[in-house]
């Protein structure tokens, strides 16, 4: 039986890195990589219905062993990781007995994870790390999530003596581009509710997401030679600087925290004759989130009003909501899920997601899905870390969820 750590290693140096502004599913074919090892690994372990899709899904079942009438309860991981920085060739490590000091994660380039900023590794002194050589991601979003489900799975599997109805999972592309469930097979999965493994540090425990859009400008401008551009020249590099600036300062992600909502500029391009803009919108109260709409909306009416229409061509697209509405009916969900942390002395983390999960799509789409924690930190960055021994007690974590809804 492979353990958790075994599985990750395994997991984080096959490159699944997902590809934004890309229509296909999975947006990258690479992901389909894992997910055909994925395949191979659950049907040696024995899980039943085991298959992928041409979009990359992955899906299997583990059958009951009771005989009582059980929920079907679903567990989901994604398999791509972030576009933010490369996902090819992964080299991770392990510190062993971390000592609190700075970690030296690449000498020649110079790269250190320093505890000055990131203190809160110095929670894990004593414990075993896997860092990265600071060239790439780690990719514990969410391959830890995918190790901690196949190793509950195998001891699920391999011990049929353990009492629990039918259990569900499934492993999906695209979740870091926001297409993770895009052709999810909702009603071939046929979980009654499910749980993401796609949160950060041990003890996480999620039912509250920010509701999401995405922006898109498109700014024509004027080129005329600056030698005679007086009163014909239309700059749109500086029209985007103009939008931009209408926006509320303090509404930048980097002034905001707990349940404050932003815009986020997330690409610009362009030149004086034309540029082109990309912002994410978050909030979690749906009606300040509607009028962060409506503002970006009015920014671009006036500024068309100014330079003329057609300058700014704006498109907006949700792309998911707060799943606390659809969760609450089913708060089984969390007060389960915290009894099984307090049973094995993890201490509960009930915080509001600052981003979005599968789960809360899926809990748009008819399974009630919060999102619970893999034990993972600095997630999308080179500097990510994550703990063996809290990889280890998140499999005991979804083993006693399991084990609480088995004896209801």
């Amino acid at each position: 039986m492979k353990n958790v750590t075994e599985r990750f290693l395994n997991y984080v140096k096959i490159d699944t890195e997902s590809v934004d502004e890309m229509d296909a599913v999975p947006s990258s074919e690479k992901q389909k990589n894992l997910a055909n090892l994925l395949v191979e690994e659950l049907k040696e372990i024995g899980a039943s219905n085991v298959r992928t899709d041409e979009h990359g899904y992955v899906y299997a079942t583990i059958p009951a062993t009771s005989k009582k009438k059980l929920p079907t309860i679903g567990f989901i991981s994604h398999m791509d990781t972030s576009p933010a920085i490369s996902g090819a060739n992964v080299n991770p490590r392990i510190i062993s007995n971390y000592d609190g000091k700075d970690i030296v994660l690449n000498e020649e380039l110079k790269i250190y994870l320093e505890t000055s900023a990131f203190p809160a590794i110095k929670k894990y002194v004593g414990q075993d790390l896997i860092v990265t050589d600071g060239t790439t991601l780690l990719g514990a979003d969410d391959k830890a999530g995918i190790a901690e489900i196949m190793v509950m799975a195998e001891t699920l599997l391999s011990n049929p003596s353990i009492e629990h109805g039918t259990i569900q999972l499934g492993f999906t592309p695209d979740e870091e581009v926001g297409r993770g469930v895009d052709f999810f097979d909702v009603e071939g999965f046929g979980a009654d509710f499910a749980y993401t493994v796609d949160g950060g540090e041990l003890g996480e425990l999620e039912y509250e997401n920010f509701n999401a859009a995405g922006a898109k400008i498109n700014i024509q401008g004027t080129s005329i030679h600056p030698g005679s551009a007086k009163n014909k020249m239309i700059n749109a590099l500086l029209l985007a600087m103009e939008f931009h600036n209408m926006l509320p300062v303090q509404e930048n992600p980097m002034f905001t925290e707990h349940y404050e909502g932003f815009y986020m500029l997330e690409h610009l391009e362009g030149g004086v004759d034309s540029a082109k803009m990309s912002y994410i919108i978050r909030d979690h109260d749906k009606e300040k989130f509607e009028k962060k709409k409506e503002t970006i909306t009015k920014i671009s009416d006036y500024l068309n009003d100014k330079y003329g229409e057609g300058t700014f061509k704006l498109s907006i697209k949700d792309s998911y909501y707060n799943m606390r509405e659809k969760v609450e009916p089913h708060f089984h969900l969390i007060d389960n899920a915290k009894k099984a942390m307090e049973e094995l002395d993890i201490l509960p983390i009930i915080v509001p997601i600052r981003g979005g999960t599968d789960g809360a799509r899926l809990s748009y789409m008819g399974i009630p899905c919060p999102n619970i924690c893999t034990g993972g930190n600095n997630f999308h960055g080179r500097y990510e870390y994550i703990s063996i021994q809290s990889m280890e007690k998140v499999v005991e974590l979804l083993l006693k969820i399991i084990e609480i809804y088995s004896a209801e």
